[in-house]
């Protein structure tokens, strides 16, 4: 029996990036879950058979295909949901990219997109969204934000990654300021920080990756997808109902070992 604290089955979940990655560990551990979840990807046909296989179960899981580096990206995932619900439980801001990050090699482009998905297409998605989570908040239940960042955000790294390290510490610092101006609203934001999980970004079975961790996670382990959906499961539910303007850094004990 579920304890109704960490109950989250009949919400309404939107996980953006979630064909892959992380975004697909979340994504999976909510549809198991009973969450009405839908998940955005940029492919059309990778993500209907995402979604499709998330829900191949009995769950519910819907794909919406949308560019959330274009400007308009927000806006026309805002209207793609809302010709399915009136109202929006839970906002999961997973969609990220890297670039070439380093001093030497970076260019404008590169460091426009990876700022444009990490900060600009969070921001705008919640704005457009608003009206959506403000028909699902309450006192006793307030809809959820919750921003995917990175230890990345948090410590500066052996490696150069100068934007991809700058757009999640500002989508840390967002995630601070949304909160403090959508409270009154029962509307809660509050982030992930996650060390290394397997993802598109990150090969875990890689033997650098594997050193790395071996060598600065105190418990010796890359993240598995119970990790982030047990951690994303407590920030939707009523467990965290309190619980605003905060980061959790999901690393293993990554940042208190530097």
């Amino acid at each position: 029996m579920i304890d109704p604290l960490f109950a989250i089955a009949g919400k309404t979940v939107l996980v953006t990036g979630g064909t892959s990655g992380i975004g697909h560990m979340i994504a999976r551990g909510l549809v198991k879950r009973g969450a009405r979840t839908y998940i955005t990807g940029r492919d059309p046909e990778q993500t209907r058979e995402a979604a499709e296989a998330l829900a191949a179960d009995g769950g519910s899981c819907t794909g919406l295909s949308v560019d959330l580096a274009i400007a308009a990206g927000p806006q026309l995932l805002a209207q793609h949901l809302g010709g399915y619900e009136s109202r929006l439980d839970v906002l999961i801001n997973n969609a990220g990219t890297s670039g070439n990050g380093t001093l030497r090699d970076a260019t404008c482009a590169d460091w426009d997109r990876v700022m444009t998905v990490n900060v600009r297409a969070p921001f705008f998605l919640l704005q457009q969204l608003l009206p959506l989570l403000r028909a699902s908040a309450s006192v006793e239940d307030p809809a959820r934000v919750i921003n995917i960042g990175s230890i990345g955000g948090l410590h500066v790294p052996n490696w150069e990654a100068h934007s991809y390290g700058a757009s999640k510490a500002a989508l840390h610092h967002l995630t601070r300021s949304l909160a403090k101006a959508l409270a009154k609203e029962r509307i809660l934001v509050n982030g992930i920080a996650p060390g290394p999980f397997p993802s598109r970004l990150t090969d875990t079975d890689s033997d650098a990756v594997k050193k790395s961790i071996a060598t600065h996670v105190p418990l010796g382990r890359p993240g598995r997808a119970d990790d982030i959906v047990g951690t994303v499961v407590f920030l939707a539910s009523r467990a965290a109902a309190y619980v605003n303007g905060t980061t959790l850094a999901l690393d293993g004990g990554y940042l208190a070992a530097l």
